[in-house]
């Protein structure tokens, strides 16, 4: 099979008008290939564009009257910004077609068995491309980098923590904005969580009763493991010989989350998916997002590493609040998308899958990219 790619033909077809199309991304992508916005409708995708109104050309379609297997070409890249059931069709109409896939969600096994055939047919198929997961990989794999360089490949104690959320630049009495549906906020609480703690692996069934406090610059915040960070060990590249004490992957709130979130818990943990569903729409209503209100993504990923008495320890950062030309929601996922989107065009990653950058030269280039469109991380270290 050739290491390289089906040549790109400079189009992209990108499918979803949700709230993580922003228009940073649509201005990224469409300085250098031509853009096609599918909504469900045309009429949908044209309000989306009006509403973003993006500085480059983008054309509109819609999926109820424009086809979209008809409309891609060999070569073409689909970009699915729907929700995570939706990716695996998306991915077999593009290889079908012959065009490249990305999207910013998880890696589902589905999903990893369709790359397979994809690569076969020297397609790409990029995902894990958004926020979080995203921007976090690109942070982890430098912070790596940078204690393998420190310490070598053997680690007496390892502890890495990544934590994300989306939150109201000014906090409510609910601690919360929706930047997504309110449902999947809830059902989300319902996934139990595994991760690594004083060496060993630990599983909760309900993550919020693992909450801490994290200081982040002055302002403490309200963290809980989220979904299996066990997995993620080994995509960040840890060395055999490292003794991984904690490492967690989770989810950021403001401080007095847990407490105002009382009856949401007792919902979610009754197990009664009517009144979760029933709840969710009673909170939407309650707590609704007006064209006023900004919200707020704050990222924090650190990792220290001991060895022989020796101690190396870095963070990353990234805090952005949002404004009228973007939520800071959409404009980290679409813009992150945007940077691997734009990677693929350039023929710069080889036939297969890839989660965002899988090492520390190619994650630097996308952080590069990201502060060029207003993203800028912090990094933070120390060493001795």
């Amino acid at each position: 099979m050739s290491d390289l790619p089906v040549q790109p033909t400079g189009t992209v077809h990108w499918v979803g008008t949700g709230l993580s199309t922003g228009r940073t991304g649509l201005d990224l992508l469409g300085r250098e290939a031509e853009v096609v916005l599918w909504g469900r409708t045309r009429e949908r995708a044209g309000a989306r564009l009006e509403a973003l109104a993006p500085q480059t050309p983008v054309q509109a379609r819609g999926l109820d009257r424009d086809d979209l297997a008809t409309a891609l070409r060999p070569g073409d890249v689909l970009v699915s910004m729907l929700p995570a059931g939706h990716h695996p069709g998306l991915l077999r109409t593009a290889i079908d077609t012959g065009a490249h896939f990305a999207c910013t969600s998880y890696t589902s096994p589905e999903i990893g068995e369709l790359a397979t055939e994809a690569a076969a047919q020297r397609l790409v198929v990029l995902t894990e491309a958004g926020l979080d997961p995203g921007i976090d990989h690109l942070m982890a794999h430098l912070l790596v980098d940078r204690a393998r360089a420190a310490v070598g490949d053997r680690a007496d104690r390892v502890s890495l923590t990544s934590y994300c959320g989306g939150i109201p630049a000014e906090p409510n009495e609910f601690r919360y904005q929706f930047s997504w549906a309110p449902l999947g906020v809830l059902t989300a609480l319902t996934s139990p969580a595994r991760y690594v703690r004083d060496g060993q692996v630990r599983e909760v069934e309900r993550p919020w009763e693992d909450t801490e406090e994290l200081a982040l610059d002055g302002e403490v915040f309200e963290v809980y493991p989220n979904r299996d960070s066990v997995g993620f060990i080994g995509q960040y590249g840890f060395p055999e010989g490292w003794h991984t004490d904690a490492f967690v992957r989770g989810t950021l709130r403001p401080q007095g989350w847990r407490a105002a979130w009382k009856d949401v818990f007792d919902t979610v943990a009754s197990g009664d998916r009517v009144r979760l569903a029933a709840l969710a729409g009673e909170l939407a209503q309650r707590y609704p997002t007006t064209d006023t209100d900004r919200d707020r993504v704050v990222l924090a990923v650190g990792l220290e590493v001991e060895r022989d008495g020796r101690r190396w320890s870095g963070r990353y950062g990234l805090d952005v609040t949002g404004d009228d030309t973007d939520t800071a929601m959409a404009r980290c996922v679409s813009a992150t998308a945007a940077c691997g989107v734009g990677r693929i065009l350039a023929s710069a990653l080889p036939p297969g899958l890839h989660r965002a950058a899988a090492d520390a030269e190619e994650a630097s280039r996308w952080l590069d990219r990201l502060a060029q469109a207003g993203l800028s991380c912090t990094l933070r270290s120390t060493g001795r």
